[in-house]
């Protein structure tokens, strides 16, 4: 898979090449609202995944169980979608994007060590972007710890100036 960007000019995902289908386009579409801003469910609707394309995967051995945890993920199932995405990054150490859903799994969870766990492996494979800086910062919210939330949430925010997500999830801290 690869990241585009639509005539919105917010990132899709979608097969290299241009060839889309229907089914393929509609789940990365809804995994992308879903995953990438752990939010809670009174802030989900405007969630997004947006893997940057060192986070997206193509030709990927574990590309059936990263589809299987978005969608159970999607689904509200996060200890099958944590089964999924844990078996991705078996298959693939590398798999940023199965990375990415295996933290927010953790998080969803309340497993928040093996969260930590996940969000350096990943940082080692992707680097600091502002998607997984937001990620982390969420994190530190859901456990309560809300100067550290604030403060990756202002650093996501500072790399990625007016992001809908980041704002959204800065918002909701400021709301608790």
């Amino acid at each position: 898979m690869e990241m585009t960007t639509g005539a919105s000019g917010r990132s899709v995902l979608g097969r290299s090449g241009g060839g889309r289908r229907p089914t393929e386009l509609a789940m990365a579409i809804v995994a992308t609202m879903i995953l990438s801003s752990c939010q809670t469910s009174e802030v989900l609707s405007g969630a997004e995944f947006d893997p940057t394309s060192a986070l997206a995967s193509s030709g990927d051995v574990s590309k059936s169980d990263l589809d299987q945890g978005k969608l159970q993920f999607m689904n509200g199932n996060y200890g099958l979608a944590e089964k999924h995405f844990r078996k991705a990054v078996e298959l693939r150490q590398d798999n940023a994007e199965a990375l990415m859903g295996l933290a927010a799994c953790y998080d969803r969870l309340g497993r928040f060590d093996l969260a930590d766990r996940a969000y350096n492996q990943l940082l080692k494979v992707a680097g600091r972007q502002p998607r997984i800086v937001n990620n982390m910062g969420y994190s530190q919210y859901l456990r309560g710890e809300k100067a550290k939330a604030r403060k990756l949430l202002l650093e996501a925010r500072a790399a990625s100036p007016g992001d809908e997500t980041i704002e959204a999830n800065l918002a909701l801290l400021d709301r608790s």
